[in-house]
């Protein structure tokens, strides 16, 4: 293990120490060791020869949670390092601390991209002339390490398609894909150059599960001297294939019989010459399914040269609709929206004649973007020798942003990200049928590019391929980790426009409806003027890290040089100085306007204020009224009811609470109030009987004098029967108590006889009556009889009168 340059500093962010870091001084040691070798030696530094094999774009770098793997090609091991203290309390790992995966069955060819599965166990290591699979050990320990921190760690690897690759000198590997699903044993995807896509299981490595060919054996029969059919010559071969998001397909597509759906990957292939064909394959079950091959997709709008002849890549992000990247050599990048196909389509399957065939899907060409592969110097030269570069084109997934990707070539590295993914999804969701609009829809929102690195800065200078990069999500956002050839490490931040945004947290979902800012809400409107601003700041074009060449001792030409100069300050003008310049003129037009808005709401505040101040005193007048009006209408309230309770009182008739009390005393003879309350209660008001006379109804002709007698004669007469039935209740109701016997003597008897029972006082007292049985109204007392018979007369004579 090298020797350490120091450690890290305590909570230093591994950006600072990574470049530092002793795995990298251990790499350019190896490289340097192989460059001093005789055979090395004798080739030339800077000016390959034209026999000399093309300069491949490598990626021998990954990462896996919080490590980063380095492929050591001349001891065919991975090399380990930390990017972050596992342990906790905030340390990092120092700079001599890796760990190194042995392969224990290393491979014979040389490695050129190393790729790590969908399950993440297994790397991938491909070649030209064959692939092997590393499986990665279990972890242990404190920071769950391989195998609990050692520094060796042997791994089993697994040779894939060996025998098939020795046998066949002349073929090659084009291209290599794991199997996306996680849930099915590894499955690795081959495309080698006798164009038939082969797909091997890790439990079979060299037995292919299913083959896909993709031309007729006849035309590869006729072979050229230098090994190339004539499919080849002519671009009909294929170079390079991707896996879509799973979708349900129908049986019909995989030639089986009867109604429903079957659950595939959907396979898109590309050609040389720019044609896109389709299938579908499911592993689910044990043979394995593969659809028939569907295409070329047409493309629209058409093409005259069908959008390029020098395909090299297609990606497929993963969204739905689904939409593919294709890449040429010249640096054009092609984004193809997918889309279900039309009847009027010329092109269909290769069973267009059956009635029951599928239509074939199309690609809308959505946008192109053509990168800067090479500077392009200020010349006063009518034809530049710089604009004829042209190079493959490998693109890459961003693994936590999906509608990101990257690009890298010999050239450097550029990162594309598309903004109009969800108001793409926005629009095909709705009822509008016009597809026209989605060309307005591309002009208005472009998608961004970056130009990360650029190893080739001059025209005279041969590139250098990038080893390798991954992408670092961090809290401050995205970072690329870039490997030169020369293996420095350089760490570059990513736009954060087009990486989604962290997810809300839980404390703040709750009250989201119930507090919402109005400066976020005015933010997030689409003419805010923050996006305003935003969009005058957009760059199209961007300084990129410049490497030097491989010869580090020859000094570029003077003329190069300031070429280069004037291209990196014009760049710096004209996207950099003049729109930072158009952005500041638009923040103080918005000053302005803003100020003069706060002078007209600081007026309209102080005018509020006194109208809230006269509101204010008016509602004190009317509250002053309100209690004298409310103690005014208590006093007649209280008055009123002085009025009507008095007039209750003189009612003869009893209330419900008297009536009641009434009822209490009849039925408990020891609660009947005293002889004095009886007659008070009788005298204010008592029951009235069934039996009392009806008042006599005036006749419309009667004189007011004649009503008022004839009132006051009927009052009397109620008074006077209402006590007399009164009298007569209370005789009947209480009975009189037994008088005790007297023995008397004879004398006594002589003086007192005894008289006949019912042969009592003929005229008792005015107010008595026989306690033992009720009074007839011939016993009542003379002045009762007289009132009585006086009232009577009198009533009958008034309506006699009436009458």
């Amino acid at each position: 293990m090298a020797a350490a340059e120091g450690p890290a500093g305590d909570g230093e962010p591994w950006q600072s120490w990574l470049p530092n870091h002793a795995v990298f001084l251990r790499l350019r040691e190896g490289l340097k060791s192989q460059s001093q070798s005789p055979a090395e030696a004798e080739k030339p530094t800077c000016s390959p020869s034209p026999s000399s094999p093309p300069l491949l774009t490598r990626n021998l770098v990954l990462g896996l949670g919080g490590e980063l793997f380095l492929w050591d090609a001349d001891d065919s091991s991975f090399l380990v390092v930390r990017l972050r203290g596992l342990g906790g309390g905030g340390e990092e790992p120092s700079l001599s601390q890796y760990q190194r995966l042995l392969c224990i069955n290393p491979p014979l060819f040389e490695i050129y991209q190393v790729l790590l599965s969908s399950t993440q166990q297994h790397v991938a290591l491909i070649g030209m002339k064959g692939l092997t699979v590393l499986e990665l050990p279990k972890r242990w320990g404190k920071n769950s390490e391989f195998e609990g921190g050692k520094l060796t760690v042997n791994c089993s690897t697994t040779p894939v398609a060996e025998r098939f690759f020795t046998s066949s000198a002349s073929l090659t590997l084009k291209h290599a894909a794991w199997y996306p699903s996680e849930l099915l044993d590894p499955h690795v995807v081959l495309l080698t150059s006798d164009n038939v896509i082969r797909i091997y299981s890790l439990r079979e490595p060299q037995t292919p599960v299913k083959v896909i060919v993709l031309s007729e054996a006849e035309e590869e029969s006729l072979i050229l001297n230098k090994g190339r059919a004539y499919t080849a010559s002519l671009g009909e071969t294929a170079v390079a294939f991707d896996f879509g998001p799973l979708s349900a397909v129908p049986k019909t597509m995989f030639g089986q019989k009867g109604k429903g759906d079957i659950v595939g990957y959907p396979l898109y292939i590309l050609y040389e010459n720019g044609e896109t064909f389709l299938t579908y394959v499911s592993l689910v079950h044990s043979p394995g399914t593969v659809g028939k091959l569907l295409g070329p997709l047409p493309m629209h709008p058409a093409a005259e040269d069908n959008y390029g002849y020098d395909a090299c890549a297609i990606l497929c992000l993963p969204c739905v609709p689904n939409i593919l990247v294709i890449a040429t050599e010249s640096g054009m990048l092609y984004h193809c929206v997918v889309l279900e196909g039309e009847e009027e389509d010329e092109q269909t399957s290769e069973t267009s004649w059956d009635p029951r065939a599928d239509l074939v899907p199309s690609l809308y060409v959505f946008e192109c973007v053509e990168l800067e592969l090479a500077l392009k110097l200020a010349s006063g030269e009518d034809d530049p020798f710089d604009s004829d570069f042209s190079c493959p084109i490998r693109l890459h997934r961003d693994p936590k942003c999906p509608s990101r990707y990257h690009c890298t070539h010999e050239a450097g590295v550029h990162s594309v990200g598309l903004t109009w993914i969800h108001k793409l999804h926005k629009f095909l969701g709705s009822d509008e049928e016009d597809k026209d609009s989605l060309q307005e829809l591309a002009a208005e929102q472009k998608c961004f590019v970056e130009h990360i690195l650029c190893t080739k800065p001059l025209p005279c200078r041969q590139p250098a391929p990038i080893r390798g990069f991954w992408i670092v999500p961090d809290i401050l956002g995205p970072t690329m980790i870039c490997v030169t050839s020369s293996y420095e490490c350089l760490i570059r931040p990513l736009l954060s426009t087009v990486h989604p945004g962290s997810p809300p947290l839980l404390c703040t979902q709750e009250d989201k409806a119930a507090e919402e800012s109005p400066l976020r809400i005015l933010a997030e409107t689409p003419d805010s003027f923050e996006k305003h601003i935003r969009s005058i700041l957009q760059r199209s074009v961007a300084n990129p890290a410049f490497l030097k060449s491989c010869d580090r001792d020859a000094a570029p030409p003077p003329g190069d040089s300031l070429q280069l100069l004037s291209r990196a300050t014009q760049v710096f003008r004209e996207q950099y100085v003049l729109k930072q310049d158009l952005a500041k003129e638009e923040i103080q037009r918005r000053v302005r306007l803003l100020c003069d808005q706060k002078k007209k709401q600081l007026g309209d505040l102080s005018y509020c204020r006194e109208e809230r101040k006269s509101l204010r005193e008016m509602a004190e007048r009317l509250a002053d009224k309100y209690e004298e009006a409310k103690e005014k209408q208590e006093d007649l309230t209280n008055r009123m009811q002085t009025v009507l309770h008095s007039f209750r009182a003189q009612l003869p008739v009893l209330s419900d609470s008297e009536a009641g009390h009434e009822e209490g005393a009849a039925a408990d003879p020891r609660a009947a109030p005293p002889p004095g309350q009886r007659h008070q209660q009788v005298g204010e008001g008592a029951r009235r009987p069934a039996s009392l006379p009806r008042a006599p109804t005036p006749t419309p002709g009667t004189s007011e004098r004649a009503r008022t007698a004839a009132r006051r004669a009927f009052c009397w007469v109620l008074e006077v029967t209402m006590k007399k039935d009164y009298q007569q209740r209370k005789m009947e109701k209480v009975p009189s108590p037994q008088k005790p016997t007297i023995a008397l003597s004879a004398h006594q008897r002589r003086l007192h006889p005894v008289r006949p029972a019912g042969r009592g006082r003929a005229h008792p007292r005015d107010g008595e009556a026989d306690q033992r049985h009720p009074a007839p109204r011939h016993l009542l007392s003379r002045r009762t009889r007289i009132h009585t018979e006086a009232a009577e007369s009198g009533l009958r004579r008034v309506c006699e009168t009436d009458r």
